[in-house]
């Protein structure tokens, strides 16, 4: 069973290591321990729902309750708390692209408001219901998990848009294949909302980001259904492909995707490296990309994180271990962890680590082998439920990430994590620690998590949060970088969007809305606000 105030299955737990939390302790003080609602507090909140009878749509109140929030920080107080605020009025799961489209036409004849929702990973405000004088349909798409055809000779598959990551990865692994597509969220976000959201996997470097593997697929909107062919390259105008992603559901709802398929490598292993110091590797891992190195992933800690990871992830001794070793090689408390992977042949995965291995005493720094690949390899897709081990102990933690050209990324780090330190309140302080996790020829993405303790209410800890999240984001938007990298514009973020697009970008993307949803009933607020064209 999903949980209902948090993130996974409940019976996945992760508690936190004892190196951890006195880690933490150590850096911010003894966490405050906030009260958690039951699931029988919350029920007893929801409201009588406003909905019309359909035969496809639920008004359970448990129902609704488990689709009214998504793993925001907000939506975790949210959930935690018991204080929802706005629920959604009724629950649809339809099978299938013709009961959508359905379910959109007497959306829009009875007016009602609706969200999208697939695995109710965002954290961004994608799915959070408003308040609206209309009734309010949430409309899941996880009965729509299964491969509907696969073409190995042009490795194209289709699935329904529904499909989460382990589920499409396993029905492709079945005939011999795989996607490669591996955001943190993998267990349980969808096929769907990769697109949607412009998604990005962990193999980004090696299998694309989502823009790379979307081929095409059907969408259904206020205006009907419509196709977009799977065709290798086009140069017939504009690309339809590029107008629905990242529309988080504003012009319509995602119900098929065809995606670039291939088949299983032969090899595919992970490893660490550690450099003496930030700027070494900095330049290091900026080398490795330009030089276009065949690594199948690649990521660099900043010091910071470097040390935390270590806490976090390890044994005491065998941080300690660790650390002597580094000092022996002439890297001591300034150094930075490298974890990639090689995939391929084994051939293919020889020499890319080879390759790396060279980079790596040029840049000063030491290969230290597997073991701490392996556990990356193994609890990669765990960092979601590291929020409920902190809970537990009274602490919070969030993300945030962004994108700039190499030449910004070490400044952009540096001033976002001080915006995020200086604003965290109350005398309070925030232990915020980075890594960049997708690099390209051009630049990076920055990751940003931050740890705080709780204060003594729900309603002051969210305003700590908020002054935190808004001063990191006018960092970002005053430095030129994006709003965000691969978590979505949703509603959160939305107010940042004007400054990336500009005012003519922001007024082509509220023509396209208008044409497809002119009464603005799907998914009203993400990306922005904007004005009714009837």
């Amino acid at each position: 069973m999903r949980r209902w105030n948090g993130w996974g299955d409940e019976n996945n737990s992760f508690p936190l290591r004892e190196a951890g939390l006195k880690h933490i302790q150590a850096k911010i003080g003894p966490g405050r321990v906030l009260p958690d609602a039951t699931l029988q507090q919350v029920l007893a909140s929801v409201p009588p729902s406003r909905m019309p009878a359909h035969p496809l749509v639920s008004t359970d109140p448990e129902v609704r309750l488990r689709h009214a929030r998504g793993q925001s920080l907000p939506d975790w107080y949210a959930m935690r708390s018991g204080e929802f605020g706005i629920f959604p009025d009724g629950v649809a799961q339809p099978e299938n692209s013709a009961q959508v489209q359905s379910l959109l036409q007497w959306a829009q004849a009875q007016q009602v408001q609706v969200i999208p929702y697939g695995g109710g990973t965002s954290v961004a405000g994608h799915i959070t219901p408003q308040a609206s004088e209309q009734p309010v349909l949430t409309l899941s798409l996880a009965r729509m998990n299964l491969l509907i055809d696969l073409d190995p000779v042009s490795q194209v598959a289709r699935f329904g848009a529904g499909t989460p990551g382990p589920e499409l990865e396993r029905q492709l692994a079945a005939r011999g294949y795989m996607l490669g597509h591996f955001p943190q969220s993998f267990e349980l976000s969808t096929v769907g909302g990769w697109v949607a959201s412009r998604s990005s996997g962990q193999q980004s470097i090696r299998y694309g980001r989502i823009e790379q593997l979307f081929a095409g697929g059907r969408i259904e909107t206020l205006r009907g259904s419509m196709q977009i062919p799977a065709i290798p390259a086009s140069s017939a105008g504009p690309d339809l492909r590029e107008i629905f992603m990242g529309t988080e559901g504003r012009l319509g709802i995602i119900t098929e995707v065809d995606v670039r398929v291939q088949r299983l490598p032969e090899h595919e292993s992970f490893h660490v490296a550690f450099l003496p110091d930030w700027e070494s590797a900095l330049g290091f891992v900026r080398g490795l990309v330009q030089a276009k190195v065949a690594v199948s992933m690649l990521r660099l800690s900043n010091a910071e994180e470097t040390r935390s990871h270590l806490r976090l992830g390890a044994e005491a001794w065998q941080a300690a271990l660790l650390d002597r070793y580094a000092a022996l090689r002439g890297s001591r408390d300034g150094k930075c962890m490298v974890t990639f992977g090689t995939t391929g042949s084994a051939r293919q995965a020889r020499f890319t680590l080879g390759e790396v291995k060279r980079h790596v005493r040029a840049a000063g720094g030491f290969y230290a082998g597997t073991f701490m690949g392996k556990k990356w390899e193994h609890s990669r897709f765990r960092s979601p439920y590291l929020r409920h081990g902190f809970w537990e102990h009274g602490y919070s933690v969030d993300t945030l990430e962004t994108c700039v050209n190499w030449s910004k990324v070490t400044e952009a780090m540096q001033r976002i994590e001080a915006a995020i330190a200086s604003h965290c309140g109350e005398g309070e302080q925030a232990h915020v620690l980075s890594h960049l996790s997708h690099m390209y020829s051009q630049g990076s993405s920055i990751y940003t998590t931050y740890f705080f303790r709780n204060s003594p209410s729900y309603a002051q800890t969210l305003a700590r949060w908020r002054a935190m999240k808004e001063a990191a984001s006018n960092t970002i938007s005053a430095l030129g970088g994006t709003i965000s990298h691969q978590h979505g514009v949703g509603r959160d973020h939305a107010p940042w969007l004007p400054a990336e697009k500009g005012e003519l970008g922001m007024a082509a993307i509220g023509q396209v809305i208008n044409y497809f949803d002119g009464e603005q009933l799907l998914n009203k607020g993400c990306l922005g606000d904007f004005k009714p064209s009837t």
